[in-house]
């Protein structure tokens, strides 16, 4: 059954332990809490937001399974190894795990010596074959793993890729590629993955696929729904209302430590008990608890009651 990818896909945190070990039943909690939302369509673990890079072999394997357990919706998993071959076993494995789809990232040695033509549409067929369906990731375009057009036009046309994560981050490529997409691939879901500057990209997506997705899923229904609409003056009234929060967790120094600072602003919810972090994220400074409550309370965000009892 094809994924629905028109509406929010969050990309959730992982929780661990005081002692560093993953917080499974933290996590099926955290799951369960946002499969209860109306218009959250799939979970994507393993991925930045997740600290997926961070966990071992096992650890992946068995939150799939958690996540599997814990919600009727889509799980779909970070696919992050190196060369072709490995990614099509991971993606294999993770699929008979009980993965329905498949965030491909880029071979991340393109991250800093590009990629040859032809490689990421051959990476995309062999994840395919694993029965996954693939969302075409494109990384901001600082990046030298960004894809030109031609190669997302490439990438589309693999039978089983159904949507995209655009992150660019280069509003002049968004305004040409992504018209370029729906025009060649009217079927293939649009997502935007801007978490820092959601407002410029929400009058033409399907969907978000964000870490934001974890601590205002709320919100963020509404506000999609409104660009849907293309009705701008409340697309902007939630983006105002959102802007205490977006600042507190993603106008920070590094967008890394917007994975801890969703930890925090989870944890002022009342979602989570802790804001641990694997190594190499760090702790945020002193103060940061602070504002991210301020903020989370600016926001209208609520406290979500008897969470941690779930």
């Amino acid at each position: 059954m094809a994924i629905d990818w028109k509406g929010l896909n969050p990309a959730p945190v992982t929780l661990f332990k005081d002692n560093g070990d993953v917080d499974f039943d933290g996590n099926a909690r955290l799951a369960k809490w946002l499969a209860s939302i109306p218009g959250v369509k799939s979970l994507v673990i393993l991925g930045h937001a997740g600290e997926g890079t961070f966990l071992t072999h096992d650890e992946q394997i068995e939150l799939i399974r958690v996540y599997k357990d814990a919600t009727p919706l889509p799980v779909v998993a970070g696919i992050t190894g190196e060369g072709t071959k490995v990614a099509e076993l991971e993606a294999k494995e993770k699929f008979e795990a009980g993965a329905s789809g498949a965030l491909v990232y880029p071979n991340h040695g393109w991250l800093r010596f590009g990629y040859q033509k032809g490689a990421p549409v051959d990476r995309y067929k062999a994840v395919a074959q694993s029965g996954l369906e693939c969302i075409l990731f494109q990384y901001p375009a600082v990046t030298k793993a960004n894809y030109d057009l031609d190669t997302q036009l490439q990438i589309a046309a693999v039978p089983g890729v159904t949507a995209t994560k655009n992150g660019v981050r280069d509003m002049k490529r968004w305004y040409n590629e992504i018209p370029a997409l729906k025009n060649a691939f009217p079927d293939l879901a649009i997502m935007s993955c801007h978490d820092e500057w959601l407002l410029p990209t929400m009058f033409d997506v399907d969907g978000l696929l964000v870490g934001y997705g974890n601590m205002a899923p709320e919100l963020l229904i509404e506000y999609l729904a409104a660009g849907k609409a293309q009705d701008y003056p409340l697309a902007r009234k939630y983006h105002e209302q959102l802007l205490p929060i977006t600042r507190a967790v993603y106008h920070r120094g590094s967008h890394m430590e917007g994975s801890v600072a969703l930890k925090h602003a989870l944890r002022a919810r009342g979602l989570i008990d802790n804001v641990n972090v694997r190594e190499p994220l760090k702790a945020l400074g002193d103060g940061a608890d602070e504002e991210i409550r301020a903020a989370v309370k600016a926001s209208g965000l609520t406290v979500i009651q008897n969470a941690l009892a779930a």
